[in-house]
């Protein structure tokens, strides 16, 4: 420092000629060297940088993380899906039928696929004088494109069994495991549905789990359609599953539906047409919102932070108003004076963010190395934790900055 003064004082005869330049690489170096002079000092100023730096990248990082799991999730159900159910009218029962299916698939381009849903209750042995309840889905071969399931084992129907009215099915992967074992073992077993022996030509479960709030449960078997007339001779239909071609077709499609739907009954009855898009759209706003209000939470720390690196700073230039007087006696300006403190402010900040940001990107990286998940990773929130560092650096060094600029270089220098 002695020595830093020393050349400016060598220097004050020609910048008494000439208004002297800010030199800005000898501030920054003149304020690296004042705190290697104090690294605990800057070490504990920069440290509540780091945690708040990280901390804006972790909680990018987990919001990130959460929205791209609950998306998956209802893509996985399938976003192309449209459900039509029946829910009432004043006059009678004005349920859907095959018909009603029929007529939105010669209206409907858009549609690559369709099936119905006739739920059947039954009641079958498993051993030991015990009985199981048994949820029976009757639908068409294309039920497993609509539902995006996935078959574990064996194989689904097809449209040769749905012609030839072959007495099959499928049952879901837990009533598989829970009856005969595993997945493998139930394949062949033959089950009697009210006195029809019925072979399990496969296992399914869905691609997501719905925690049963679909029509597949724990003890579902699907049968082919055509079969479900041995057990009931009405033609009406619980819900009707449809699959636009894209997901941009599936609101105008659904709308369309509707309309069919309602055109061939009863103008007071009731039908229900859901798609998924809302429910995306209302799961990415909550996933938005949750990470905006956890961002609040993150800039407090760096609210925080800054106050520190402002009380550390007004000490420090409390400390130095001998320096300060000497340096603006021998030439130095007010703006010389604020650029200095300044660049000491963003010193802290630069260094104490970009550790944060190291820190902050150590956990995804660490997760993607040592296991099979692929945390996503922000460039933009790395960009935004350096930007707002500097941005509290400067903000937080402003008022010591200008106290010292306005000190007064006789008082300056008297002080002790």
């Amino acid at each position: 420092m002695a020595t830093y003064l020393i050349n400016m004082a060598t220097t004050s005869t020609v910048e008494a000629r000439h208004p002297p330049k800010m030199a800005y690489g000898e501030s920054v170096s003149f304020a690296y060297d004042t705190f290697r002079s104090d690294k605990v000092r800057f070490a504990l100023t920069a440290l509540g940088m780091v945690v708040g730096t990280a901390s804006l990248i972790l909680v990018v990082t987990i919001a990130m993380t959460g929205k791209k799991y609950v998306l998956d999730q209802i893509q996985g159900i399938g976003v192309n899906m449209i459900v039509v159910e029946y829910q009432g009218g004043d006059h009678g029962d004005d349920f859907l039928t095959i018909d009603d299916m029929n007529a939105v698939l010669r209206q409907m381009p858009g549609i690559v696929a369709a099936s119905p849903v006739v739920p059947l209750a039954e009641r079958i042995p498993i051993g030991h004088n015990q009985e199981r309840d048994l949820d029976v889905l009757g639908v068409f071969p294309e039920y497993i494109t609509v539902r995006n399931l996935v078959v574990l084992s064996g194989r689904f129907f097809d449209g040769q069994d749905e012609q030839a009215h072959n007495k099959v099915g499928v049952i879901t992967q837990k009533l598989a495991e829970q009856v005969y074992g595993s997945v493998d073992d139930a394949v062949g077993k033959v089950v009697k549905l009210s006195g029809l022996p019925f072979t399990i030509i496969g296992t399914f479960r869905e691609r997501v789990d719905t925690f049963g709030r679909s029509e597949v449960t724990n003890n579902t078997m699907v049968i082919p359609y055509t079969v479900t007339r041995y057990f009931t001779n009405s033609p009406e239909v619980r819900q009707l599953y449809f699959s636009a071609a894209e997901p941009s077709i599936v609101i105008p499609v659904t709308g369309k539906i509707q309309n069919v739907i309602q055109f061939r009954h009863r103008p007071e009855s009731a039908y229900f047409v859901q798609n998924l898009t809302e429910v995306v759209a209302m799961a990415e706003r909550t996933a938005n919102a949750l990470t905006l209000v956890l961002l609040l939470i993150a800039a407090v720390t760096l609210f925080v932070s800054g106050i520190g690196i402002m009380n550390i700073m007004l000490a420090t230039v409390s400390s130095r108003i001998t320096e300060i007087g000497i340096r603006k006696a021998i030439g130095a300006t007010n703006r010389d004076i604020r650029f200095q403190f300044l660049s000491e402010a963003m010193l802290i900040s630069l260094i104490g963010g970009s550790a944060g940001v190291i820190v902050g990107l150590a956990l995804p990286f660490s997760v993607r190395i040592f296991t099979e998940y692929r945390l996503p990773i922000s460039a933009l929130s790395v960009v935004v934790a350096i930007v707002v560092s500097c941005s509290v650096g400067i903000l937080s060094g402003t008022a010591p900055a200008t106290f010292a600029a306005g000190l007064d270089p006789v008082e300056s220098m008297r002080h002790e």
